[in-house]
């Protein structure tokens, strides 16, 4: 299994729910093990962008088409999820348990990680948001001190040829 793949769009299809004591996620209407769809090592977020968000978690293994295992609820908010939104992708495993893209920032939209191909850094030049790379990026905003907003973005792994699913556009929705 890999560190990362080149896919941040794997699959979002329906709604899952979450038990934290075994770490089963159980879905509806979704294609966990399918082709094109969540594989074991990918990431599942939970929730979205839009103002939902409870965190990330590495895929360990997919029972069926509507059950699969996580192996860790620690870049989890705790909250319970149930009939959320999700969305997997192949970002860096290692930036889920990263409290910098993860625990510390459950529930904010302040710290994300972002697969970002050309079209997205043609879409981000003369925005707060000028990337240098495309591949897996790093995206922090935050109020400076005298109070306008601030983006730090960081290359995590440059690379091309990365499937985002979104229209070139930066942050992705």
């Amino acid at each position: 299994m890999a560190l990362w793949g080149n896919n941040d769009a794997v699959g979002a299809g329906g709604t899952v729910t979450l038990n934290y004591a075994t770490g089963v996620v159980t879905g509806s209407g979704t294609t966990f093990g399918q082709t094109g769809a969540a594989q074991e090592g990918d990431v599942i977020r939970f929730g979205n962008r839009a103002g939902i968000y409870f965190g990330d978690a590495v895929i360990v293994s997919i029972a069926s088409t509507t059950s699969l295992t996580i192996g860790s609820t620690a870049g989890l908010s705790g909250v319970a999820i149930a009939g959320t939104s999700f969305k997997v992708s192949q970002l860096p495993k290692y930036t889920v348990l990263d409290s910098k893209y993860s625990e510390a920032s459950w529930g904010t939209d302040d710290s994300y990680v972002y697969g970002v191909a050309d079209g997205g850094i043609a879409a981000a030049q003369g925005t707060s948001y000028a990337l240098t790379h495309e591949g897996w990026v790093g995206v922090t905003t935050y109020m400076g001190t005298e109070g306008g907003l601030r983006v730090k973005t960081e290359t995590l792994v440059a690379m091309s040829g990365i499937t985002t699913g979104n229209a070139p556009t930066f942050p992705p929705a």
